[in-house]
Formats: C-alpha cells, structure tokens, sequence
C-alpha cells in the first residue's frame, strides 16, 4: 500500500498499472466510511501477494487527482490496468464484496508467484527459473544483493524487466552503491553540486536522477529537484 499524491499519480498508479492492476482508494480523514473501508481494502489487497496494489489518495490534498476521477462522493474506488479503469464502486462495501472486486483484477498465482511470496533467496532464484521476466522476484532478490554490495549481479537481474518505479528505485540504489543517501547525509548539498554539471555531463546527470529515485516520491525534495533539473535542461 503506497500513498499517492497529485505529483506521483502518474508513476505510482498509471505506470504502475501497465505491469499489475491498481487499486485507487480515495478517501479524506473526515470521512467516516472511508475509515470503515481503509483497512478492509489494505487486508484484502495484501491476501493477494502482490498481484494487486492498493493505491490511497486523500482528496482534500490532492484534487487534481480527485477530477481526473470525476469524484462526487467518497470512498470512491477504482481498479486501473493499462492505465485505464476497469471497474470501480462507490461506499463501504462488506468485505466479501470487496473480497470479489479485488479477486476479479488478481491472476491466479503460478509457481514463480508462490516462490517469490516466499522470500528466501532460493526461493526468489528458482522463481526467476521458471519466469526469468518475474518482477517481483527480481526486484526482492537485486535489493538483497544491493544490500550486501552485490550491485553488479542486481543490475544485471533489472535489465531484463520494464523500467517501473520499484525497477527504476532498486536500479538507483545499486548505482550509488555506498553513495546512497540516508538520513543527514547532505544529500541536498550533493544534488546542488550535480545540477550545475546535469546539462553538460551525462554520469551528473545520471546520479543526480538515481539520488531522486533512492529519495522517492514522497520526500519532498524529490519534485522540488525535478522541476530544478527541468529548468536546468530546458
């Protein structure tokens, strides 16, 4: 469950819709139903191991969101896949109904969902046998070996899947490497530095978008350094 605002919609649920079905809650704190139907859609989602991502929105924060839905009343949810809506329902359903919704966007899991639900790293590398293009796999295997400083076999395993934001975020942290940033690191220093270099040099560039990534797209600084490295390119 990721929570999604107006500036990371497009990558977090459309994007995100090209490679597994999303499901879009919108909701607002005020809002009695919603507090009903929030846990009941996390609970469900997560039963599917993956197979479904649950995406919440707040409408008071984010209404460029809410119009591209056209919402009238909340708890409002839509299913997106391909980018486009699929199915949606308005209201605090029971959960054996939500239960159905969600059950009819989730694929049956194969052999390589079950391995890579697992964890273990032979679990994740027999599931990439039997499905080399198994995202879920790859992305939870290539994030071990960046933890323990094996970054070239974790590029090598994210070259073969599309370019999604989890692919896009693991790539980034095995191209920094040690450089990744963590809390306190002058990591704002060190996007400053790059800035004046991005138009000119391509590896400035590059590991100026890789410390974006390791950000996300909920650290603040992410979309303020992106409209930055806009201006400095254009």
């Amino acid at each position: 469950m990721i929570d999604v605002s107006d500036d990371t919609f497009e990558q977090a649920v459309l994007e995100r819709s090209e490679q597994v079905p999303v499901v879009v809650d919108l909701w607002a704190p005020w809002c009695g139903p919603c507090r009903v139907l929030g846990p009941v859609l996390e609970r469900v989602v997560a039963a599917t191991g993956g197979a479904v991502e649950l995406a919440k929105v707040n409408v008071d924060d984010n209404p460029r969101v809410s119009a591209v839905f056209r919402v009238q009343s909340i708890p409002a949810v839509f299913a997106v896949k391909d980018r486009q809506v699929v199915d949606s329902f308005i209201g605090a359903l029971p959960e054996a109904s939500v239960v159905e919704f969600v059950n009819r966007l989730a694929p049956a899991p194969t052999e390589a969902d079950r391995l890579a639900a697992q964890g273990d790293e032979a679990s994740l590398r027999r599931a990439l046998e039997l499905d080399p293009h198994h995202e879920g796999a790859a992305v939870a295997l290539a994030e071990a070996l960046v933890g323990r400083g094996e970054t070239a076999e974790a590029l090598s395993l994210l070259e073969r899947l599309p370019e999604t934001a989890q692919v896009r975020r693991v790539k980034a942290l095995a191209r920094l490497g040690d450089s990744a940033p963590g809390s306190g690191d002058g990591v704002e220093a060190r996007l400053d530095g790059l800035l004046a270099r991005v138009k000119q040099d391509d590896a400035a560039r590059q590991e100026f978008l890789d410390l974006l990534e390791a950000l996300g797209p909920d650290d603040p600084r992410t979309a303020r350094y992106r409209r930055a490295l806009a201006a400095a390119l254009y």
